[in-house]
């Protein structure tokens, strides 16, 4: 009550944006821009905030996503000029790690999972199924590359060196966004962008994170024991809230799992 009464300086407050799940441009639960954007937006500009601090527990995903995220965040930091502070629970992984980058600091638990810089693409061929089980393929295109990587089909080698010509494009994307989120605290003798990861103060040693540390406590000692919390995140429709997607839901929940069992959680 008292931030409204004049003369009476307010208690500071930071900005807690919740940024927890798969990255991708849909399905249950995934953080975009499209969704993320307004409450992004909310946090930077609601009730003058000391920081915003992220609360990152992502195994990546999308990078185009991971991007438009991190970009906003950066241009709200430097347009309203307020520290942006990252603090990892269990893993920021690859686009994790691309949404973590993109604040001025980051910290983690001594357990989290970091880094996985790198870009990976994942499928399956069916060729030999539909083949033992006399099953036709039948395709047609105009241009000679618009059936590329059929799961259907063989695996042509020249498919494959355009696709892997991608994945470094986006690897040299990512890359740039590390290094200059991070100049000055990765070491020059050091490859950080194999796909390895790294868990909690092996991760400060390399400069992936800035310390050991957890939200209530580092903001308590910067901003002092009156500190106020205020917390952003995605609020669920009525329908998802009381499971009538309870089908597509499930799936979406399987392959999330997927994701975050690739390092072992």
């Amino acid at each position: 009550m008292k931030r409204f009464i004049p003369f009476i300086q307010s208690d500071p407050v930071v900005a807690v944006i919740r940024l927890s799940g798969v990255i991708a441009s849909g399905g249950r639960g995934a953080l975009n821009d499209q969704i993320l954007g307004p409450v992004i937006e909310k946090a930077f500009k609601r009730g003058k905030p000391k920081a915003v601090a992220l609360v990152i527990n992502s195994p990546g995903g999308s990078p185009v996503q991971s991007s438009l995220i991190g970009a906003r965040i950066r241009r709200l930091a430097e347009e309203k000029d307020i520290p942006v502070v990252a603090f990892v629970e269990d893993v920021a992984a690859s686009g994790g790690y691309w949404l973590a980058s993109a604040a001025d600091e980051i910290f983690a638990d001594e357990s989290s999972i970091v880094g996985s810089i790198g870009v990976i693409s994942m499928g399956f061929g069916f060729d030999g199924l539909i083949n033992r089980h006399g099953v036709e393929r039948r395709v047609y295109t105009a241009g000679k590359s618009k059936s590329m990587l059929d799961p259907f089909q063989p695996e042509k080698p020249a498919d494959i060196k355009r696709l892997k010509s991608m994945l470094e494009q986006i690897h040299e994307n990512f890359k740039t966004h590390v290094s200059t989120r991070r100049a000055g605290k990765l070491p020059d003798d050091k490859d950080l962008f194999t796909g390895e990861i790294w868990v909690g103060k092996s991760a400060q040693d390399v400069g992936l994170i800035d310390g050991i540390g957890h939200l209530v406590p580092l903001m308590k000692q910067r901003y002092g024991d009156k500190v106020r919390f205020a917390r952003y995140g995605v609020k669920r429709s009525f329908l998802q809230r009381f499971g009538a997607r309870a089908v597509t839901d499930t799936l979406d929940g399987i392959e999330e799992r997927a994701h975050f069992a690739r390092f072992g959680l």
